[in-house]
């Protein structure tokens, strides 16, 4: 979910928006991070991964309540990507993700710990160095630009398109990999209010594999399924325009964006 600013009165109702000074703020601060020797270092790893797994497969690891019906055994050697607080299915079984994608600053925050222990490869929103997380061989930064696109290299910057799920799509591009599974891409949340809203979790957390995800008390960000949708379909014309493919393998999902195969026979199909 991306994080636009925006320009308000002391009503807090949306004043009038200048284009130039929005501009001007973009500008500057892609300026900023560009100049970065931080920035210089990540995009040079960025750029050495470009198309390292060229005309493979990956499998996307979402957080819906359906990732727990994945026998996650069948995953031995195929790159997954895992997403935001994955590492709370750790206890439940011995499987590891080939790498972690986190941009939301909540998220990353809530996350600092583990963020900050792990050995396991993370992609992470440059905003995570603000939040705490420590310089280690095993991050990289990446760069959200609030312009909507796909980017198909991730050295530049990325499109956070209002879920982590479409950072993961594209550095699957960026990867080089053929063709992306999704599992445990429920596309269903329960919530009271409007999307894109902070607001803090109040009970058992039911939109995600683990009642904890969100633990009472703590701040979240309503989902934009609208949004991500139009970003999703987005994606798929991306892979499809150069001969690539995502599918939704989830057991149970909402999600209509992408043609569906069962996790077994994505992992059989030679195509």
């Amino acid at each position: 979910m991306t994080h636009h600013e925006s320009t308000k009165g002391d009503s807090g109702v949306n004043a009038t928006l200048n284009p130039y000074s929005v501009g001007l703020k973009l500008i500057f601060r892609r300026l900023f991070w560009d100049l970065s020797l931080t920035a210089r270092s990540h995009r040079k790893v960025l750029k050495a991964l470009k198309n390292k797994y060229q005309g493979e497969k990956a499998v996307i690891c979402c957080n819906g309540p359906s990732l727990l019906d994945v026998d996650f055994t069948k995953l031995n050697g195929i790159y997954t990507f895992g997403l935001n607080k994955i590492n709370l299915i750790f206890a439940k079984n011995e499987w590891r993700p080939s790498c972690i994608v986190a941009v939301n600053p909540l998220v990353i925050a809530q996350n600092q710990g583990f963020l900050n222990e792990t050995e396991i490869p993370l992609f992470l929103d440059h905003c995570a160095r603000r939040i705490g997380i420590n310089r280690s061989k095993n991050v990289t930064l990446l760069d959200s630009c609030d312009f909507p696109s796909f980017s198909r290299d991730c050295s530049i910057s990325i499109f956070q398109g209002f879920t982590v799920t479409y950072v993961a799509m594209q550095l699957a591009y960026h990867l080089g990999f053929k063709k992306i599974a999704l599992v445990g891409c429920d596309h269903a949340f329960s919530f009271n209010g409007n999307p894109n809203q902070i607001a803090v979790r109040s009970g058992p957390d039911v939109s995600h594999f683990d009642p904890s995800y969100f633990e009472e008390g703590q701040e979240w960000q309503h989902p934009d399924l609208l949004a991500s949708e139009l970003y999703y379909d987005l994606a798929r014309r991306s892979f499809e325009q150069d001969g690539r493919s995502i599918i939704n393998a989830s057991t149970k999902t909402a999600l209509r964006i992408f043609p569906q195969q069962t996790l077994e026979e994505f992992l059989i199909d030679g195509s």
